[in-house]
Protein backbone atom coordinates (compact mmCIF):
# COMPACT_ATOMS: atom_id res chain seq x y z
CA UNK A 1 0.00 0.00 0.00
CA UNK A 2 0.96 3.66 -0.39
CA UNK A 3 3.36 4.88 2.36
CA UNK A 4 1.76 6.96 4.80
CA UNK A 5 2.73 9.52 7.41
CA UNK A 6 2.16 8.93 11.09
CA UNK A 7 1.95 10.68 14.03
CA UNK A 8 1.97 8.47 17.53
CA UNK A 9 0.92 10.24 20.73
CA UNK A 10 2.79 8.61 22.99
CA UNK A 11 5.93 6.72 23.81
CA UNK A 12 4.44 3.84 26.31
CA UNK A 13 4.81 -0.03 25.74
CA UNK A 14 1.38 0.51 24.02
CA UNK A 15 2.32 3.82 21.49
CA UNK A 16 6.02 1.79 21.29
CA UNK A 17 4.26 -1.46 20.13
CA UNK A 18 2.15 0.26 17.45
CA UNK A 19 4.69 2.90 16.35
CA UNK A 20 7.09 -0.61 15.70
CA UNK A 21 4.25 -2.53 13.61
CA UNK A 22 3.27 0.56 11.39
CA UNK A 23 6.96 1.21 10.67
CA UNK A 24 8.01 -2.14 9.66
CA UNK A 25 5.14 -1.98 6.96
CA UNK A 26 7.31 0.85 5.72
CA UNK A 27 5.29 3.72 6.74
CA UNK A 28 7.02 6.92 8.25
CA UNK A 29 6.41 7.18 11.85
CA UNK A 30 6.83 9.98 14.19
CA UNK A 31 6.62 9.44 17.88
CA UNK A 32 5.72 12.60 20.39
CA UNK A 33 5.95 12.11 23.85
CA UNK A 34 5.91 14.79 27.04
CA UNK A 35 9.01 14.04 27.79
CA UNK A 36 10.83 13.51 24.03
CA UNK A 37 12.40 16.27 22.14
CA UNK A 38 9.69 16.14 19.27
CA UNK A 39 7.37 19.18 19.54
CA UNK A 40 3.39 18.95 18.60
CA UNK A 41 4.39 21.68 16.33
CA UNK A 42 6.71 19.56 14.46
CA UNK A 43 5.56 16.40 14.45
CA UNK A 44 1.24 16.98 13.54
CA UNK A 45 0.81 19.19 10.65
CA UNK A 46 1.24 17.07 7.79
CA UNK A 47 0.48 13.74 9.53
CA UNK A 48 -1.95 11.97 7.37
CA UNK A 49 -2.88 9.70 10.40
CA UNK A 50 -2.57 11.32 14.04
CA UNK A 51 -2.69 8.01 16.92
CA UNK A 52 -3.48 8.84 20.28
CA UNK A 53 -1.95 6.03 22.57
CA UNK A 54 -1.28 8.37 26.08
CA UNK A 55 -3.10 8.22 28.93
CA UNK A 56 -7.22 9.13 29.91
CA UNK A 57 -5.94 11.66 32.08
CA UNK A 58 -3.72 13.20 29.36
CA UNK A 59 -6.22 13.39 26.78
CA UNK A 60 -8.36 16.32 26.74
CA UNK A 61 -5.02 18.27 27.42
CA UNK A 62 -3.84 17.12 24.13
CA UNK A 63 -6.66 17.58 22.29
CA UNK A 64 -6.92 21.03 23.24
CA UNK A 65 -2.61 21.77 22.01
CA UNK A 66 -3.67 19.59 18.81
CA UNK A 67 -7.02 21.80 17.96
CA UNK A 68 -4.41 25.03 17.90
CA UNK A 69 -2.66 23.38 15.10
CA UNK A 70 -2.87 23.38 11.65
CA UNK A 71 -4.18 19.73 9.79
CA UNK A 72 -5.03 18.10 6.72
CA UNK A 73 -8.59 18.21 5.85
CA UNK A 74 -8.03 14.48 5.26
CA UNK A 75 -6.11 13.72 8.70
CA UNK A 76 -7.53 10.75 10.64
CA UNK A 77 -7.56 10.37 14.52
CA UNK A 78 -7.06 6.90 16.00
CA UNK A 79 -7.26 6.29 19.93
CA UNK A 80 -6.11 3.12 21.44
CA UNK A 81 -6.68 5.32 24.92
CA UNK A 82 -8.83 3.02 27.45
CA UNK A 83 -10.74 5.26 30.02
CA UNK A 84 -13.62 7.36 30.92
CA UNK A 85 -13.01 11.33 31.25
CA UNK A 86 -13.21 12.03 34.88
CA UNK A 87 -15.38 15.26 34.16
CA UNK A 88 -17.86 13.83 31.27
CA UNK A 89 -17.81 10.35 31.62
CA UNK A 90 -16.77 10.59 27.48
CA UNK A 91 -14.95 8.09 26.10
CA UNK A 92 -11.55 9.33 23.86
CA UNK A 93 -13.06 9.03 20.95
CA UNK A 94 -16.17 10.69 21.93
CA UNK A 95 -13.28 13.61 22.98
CA UNK A 96 -11.74 13.84 20.07
CA UNK A 97 -14.70 13.56 18.04
CA UNK A 98 -16.23 16.45 19.77
CA UNK A 99 -13.17 18.60 18.79
CA UNK A 100 -12.37 17.64 15.61
CA UNK A 101 -16.38 16.95 14.27
CA UNK A 102 -15.16 16.97 10.27
CA UNK A 103 -12.50 14.48 10.76
CA UNK A 104 -13.14 10.89 11.13
CA UNK A 105 -12.00 9.03 14.18
CA UNK A 106 -11.25 5.77 14.85
CA UNK A 107 -11.05 3.17 18.02
CA UNK A 108 -8.01 0.45 17.92
CA UNK A 109 -9.11 -1.77 21.05
CA UNK A 110 -8.65 -5.73 21.18
CA UNK A 111 -6.93 -8.42 22.94
CA UNK A 112 -3.08 -6.67 22.85
CA UNK A 113 -0.54 -7.26 26.14
CA UNK A 114 2.04 -5.09 24.13
CA UNK A 115 4.83 -7.62 25.53
CA UNK A 116 3.25 -10.27 23.45
CA UNK A 117 3.22 -8.07 20.55
CA UNK A 118 7.00 -7.00 20.50
CA UNK A 119 8.15 -10.52 20.52
CA UNK A 120 5.53 -10.74 16.91
CA UNK A 121 2.98 -13.36 19.28
CA UNK A 122 0.34 -13.76 16.94
CA UNK A 123 -2.23 -10.99 18.02
CA UNK A 124 -5.64 -9.56 16.67
CA UNK A 125 -7.14 -6.13 17.50
CA UNK A 126 -10.01 -4.32 15.90
CA UNK A 127 -10.57 -1.17 14.33
CA UNK A 128 -13.74 1.00 14.75
CA UNK A 129 -15.07 3.82 13.13
CA UNK A 130 -18.51 4.87 11.64
CA UNK A 131 -16.15 6.02 8.50
CA UNK A 132 -15.10 2.21 6.43
CA UNK A 133 -12.75 4.30 4.88
CA UNK A 134 -10.84 5.51 7.50
CA UNK A 135 -11.12 2.14 9.54
CA UNK A 136 -10.05 -0.26 6.29
CA UNK A 137 -7.20 2.57 5.73
CA UNK A 138 -6.26 2.34 9.41
CA UNK A 139 -6.26 -1.64 9.27
CA UNK A 140 -4.00 -1.83 6.65
CA UNK A 141 -1.42 0.39 8.12
CA UNK A 142 -1.02 -2.06 10.92
CA UNK A 143 -1.90 -5.40 10.16
CA UNK A 144 1.00 -7.71 9.79
CA UNK A 145 1.50 -11.50 9.12
CA UNK A 146 1.35 -11.79 13.34
CA UNK A 147 -0.81 -8.63 14.14
CA UNK A 148 -4.28 -9.63 12.57
CA UNK A 149 -6.31 -6.26 12.18
CA UNK A 150 -10.39 -5.95 12.26
CA UNK A 151 -13.13 -3.55 11.04
CA UNK A 152 -16.15 -2.60 12.50
CA UNK A 153 -18.52 0.10 12.34
CA UNK A 154 -19.22 0.02 16.35
CA UNK A 155 -16.42 2.60 17.70
CA UNK A 156 -18.44 3.14 21.24
CA UNK A 157 -18.76 -0.73 21.45
CA UNK A 158 -15.22 -1.17 21.00
CA UNK A 159 -14.23 1.08 23.04
CA UNK A 160 -16.10 0.95 26.08
CA UNK A 161 -14.93 -3.10 25.73
CA UNK A 162 -11.61 -2.32 26.13
CA UNK A 163 -12.11 0.50 29.00
CA UNK A 164 -14.52 -1.66 31.17
CA UNK A 165 -12.55 -5.05 31.00
CA UNK A 166 -9.98 -3.17 33.21
CA UNK A 167 -12.58 -3.46 35.94
CA UNK A 168 -13.33 -6.57 35.68
CA UNK A 169 -9.45 -7.93 35.26
CA UNK A 170 -9.15 -6.28 39.13
CA UNK A 171 -11.83 -8.17 40.13
CA UNK A 172 -9.97 -11.57 38.64
CA UNK A 173 -6.64 -10.62 40.07
CA UNK A 174 -8.60 -10.58 43.26
CA UNK A 175 -9.71 -13.93 42.36
CA UNK A 176 -6.73 -15.25 41.50
CA UNK A 177 -4.71 -13.91 44.74
CA UNK A 178 -7.61 -15.15 47.35
CA UNK A 179 -7.12 -18.82 45.30
CA UNK A 180 -10.47 -19.15 44.58
CA UNK A 181 -10.27 -21.58 41.76
CA UNK A 182 -11.23 -21.96 38.52
CA UNK A 183 -15.14 -21.79 39.18
CA UNK A 184 -15.25 -19.09 40.82
CA UNK A 185 -13.18 -17.29 38.06
CA UNK A 186 -15.41 -18.96 35.49
CA UNK A 187 -18.29 -17.35 36.96
CA UNK A 188 -16.67 -13.91 37.52
CA UNK A 189 -15.90 -13.38 34.19
CA UNK A 190 -18.71 -14.02 32.85
CA UNK A 191 -21.15 -12.32 35.14
CA UNK A 192 -18.56 -9.36 34.41
CA UNK A 193 -19.31 -9.74 30.85
CA UNK A 194 -22.72 -9.21 31.23
CA UNK A 195 -22.48 -6.36 33.39
CA UNK A 196 -20.37 -5.12 30.45
CA UNK A 197 -23.02 -5.80 27.90
CA UNK A 198 -25.52 -3.75 30.32
CA UNK A 199 -23.47 -0.98 30.43
CA UNK A 200 -22.94 -0.87 26.52
CA UNK A 201 -26.60 -0.72 26.19
CA UNK A 202 -26.66 2.35 28.14
CA UNK A 203 -24.16 4.26 25.40
CA UNK A 204 -26.40 2.56 22.76
CA UNK A 205 -23.47 0.04 22.09
CA UNK A 206 -24.63 -2.89 19.95
CA UNK A 207 -24.26 -5.74 21.93
CA UNK A 208 -22.92 -8.18 19.82
CA UNK A 209 -19.66 -5.74 19.83
CA UNK A 210 -18.97 -7.21 23.16
CA UNK A 211 -18.79 -10.93 22.72
CA UNK A 212 -15.79 -10.09 19.62
CA UNK A 213 -12.17 -9.34 20.21
CA UNK A 214 -12.51 -6.26 21.58
CA UNK A 215 -14.70 -7.34 24.50
CA UNK A 216 -14.95 -11.08 25.54
CA UNK A 217 -11.48 -11.40 24.03
CA UNK A 218 -9.41 -8.29 25.72
CA UNK A 219 -11.35 -9.54 28.76
CA UNK A 220 -10.35 -12.91 28.87
CA UNK A 221 -6.55 -11.70 27.95
CA UNK A 222 -6.71 -9.02 30.91
CA UNK A 223 -8.23 -11.72 33.57
CA UNK A 224 -6.00 -13.77 32.73
CA UNK A 225 -2.76 -12.41 32.24
CA UNK A 226 -0.07 -11.49 35.13
CA UNK A 227 1.07 -8.85 32.17
CA UNK A 228 -1.89 -6.93 32.78
CA UNK A 229 -1.23 -3.99 35.09
CA UNK A 230 -5.18 -3.90 36.01
CA UNK A 231 -5.14 -7.70 37.30
CA UNK A 232 -2.26 -7.35 39.37
CA UNK A 233 -3.89 -4.59 40.96
CA UNK A 234 -6.33 -6.95 42.22
CA UNK A 235 -3.77 -9.98 42.66
CA UNK A 236 -1.52 -7.86 44.62
CA UNK A 237 -4.52 -6.35 46.48
CA UNK A 238 -5.55 -9.84 47.50
CA UNK A 239 -2.49 -10.46 48.60
CA UNK A 240 -2.65 -7.43 51.48
CA UNK A 241 -0.51 -4.66 49.59
CA UNK A 242 -2.34 -1.19 49.41
CA UNK A 243 -3.11 0.32 46.43
CA UNK A 244 -1.29 3.40 46.75
CA UNK A 245 2.30 1.47 47.12
CA UNK A 246 0.93 -0.97 44.28
CA UNK A 247 0.43 1.88 41.68
CA UNK A 248 3.43 3.97 42.70
CA UNK A 249 5.56 0.30 41.90
CA UNK A 250 3.42 -0.05 38.37
CA UNK A 251 5.00 0.45 34.85
CA UNK A 252 2.43 2.68 33.25
CA UNK A 253 -1.11 3.26 33.68
CA UNK A 254 -4.00 0.89 34.98
CA UNK A 255 -6.42 2.71 33.74
CA UNK A 256 -9.34 0.44 35.50
CA UNK A 257 -8.65 2.39 38.71
CA UNK A 258 -9.77 5.56 37.59
CA UNK A 259 -12.43 4.02 35.29
CA UNK A 260 -14.35 2.15 38.20
CA UNK A 261 -14.89 5.78 39.98
CA UNK A 262 -16.16 7.28 36.58
CA UNK A 263 -18.27 4.18 36.03
CA UNK A 264 -19.82 4.04 39.93
CA UNK A 265 -20.66 7.85 38.69
CA UNK A 266 -22.28 7.31 35.55
CA UNK A 267 -24.48 4.39 36.45
CA UNK A 268 -25.78 6.14 39.54
CA UNK A 269 -26.61 8.72 37.15
CA UNK A 270 -28.31 6.31 34.80
CA UNK A 271 -29.52 4.00 37.44
CA UNK A 272 -27.74 0.47 35.52
CA UNK A 273 -27.19 -2.48 38.01
CA UNK A 274 -23.24 -2.46 38.40
CA UNK A 275 -22.73 -5.43 41.55
CA UNK A 276 -18.98 -6.24 40.82
CA UNK A 277 -18.23 -2.67 39.68
CA UNK A 278 -19.76 -1.86 42.76
CA UNK A 279 -17.50 -4.35 44.67
CA UNK A 280 -14.13 -3.27 42.90
CA UNK A 281 -14.99 0.21 43.56
CA UNK A 282 -15.51 0.14 47.76
CA UNK A 283 -12.35 -2.49 47.38
CA UNK A 284 -10.17 0.42 45.73
CA UNK A 285 -11.76 3.08 48.72
CA UNK A 286 -10.58 1.04 51.37
CA UNK A 287 -14.43 0.36 52.55
CA UNK A 288 -13.99 -3.20 52.08
CA UNK A 289 -11.08 -6.45 52.34
CA UNK A 290 -10.98 -8.31 49.02
CA UNK A 291 -12.87 -11.37 50.74
CA UNK A 292 -15.67 -9.03 51.75
CA UNK A 293 -16.06 -7.57 48.30
CA UNK A 294 -16.36 -11.68 47.08
CA UNK A 295 -18.66 -11.96 50.11
CA UNK A 296 -21.52 -9.45 49.01
CA UNK A 297 -21.59 -10.62 45.47
CA UNK A 298 -22.10 -14.45 46.43
CA UNK A 299 -24.83 -12.85 49.43
CA UNK A 300 -26.86 -11.19 46.60
CA UNK A 301 -30.33 -12.05 46.21
CA UNK A 302 -30.99 -14.91 44.29
CA UNK A 303 -32.53 -14.65 40.75
CA UNK A 304 -32.93 -15.94 37.12
CA UNK A 305 -29.11 -15.42 35.06
CA UNK A 306 -31.19 -13.36 32.35
CA UNK A 307 -34.57 -11.76 32.24
CA UNK A 308 -36.26 -13.11 29.12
Amino acid sequence: MQKTTITILGAGAWGTTLADLASSNGHEVRVWSRGGSATLEAVIPDAEIILSAIAMKGVSDIVSQVKSLPLSPQTIFVTATKGLDPQTTCTPSQIWQTAFPNHPVVVLSGPNLSQEIQQSLPAATVVASENTTAAELVQQVFSSPSFRVYTNPDPIGVELGGTLKNIMAIAAGVCDGLHLGTNAKAALVTRGLTEMVRIGQSWDAKTETFYGLSGLGDLLATCNSPLSRNYQVGYQMASGKILTDILANTAGTAEGVNTCQVLVQRAHQYRIPIPITEQVYRLLQGEITPRQALEELMLRDIKPEYNY
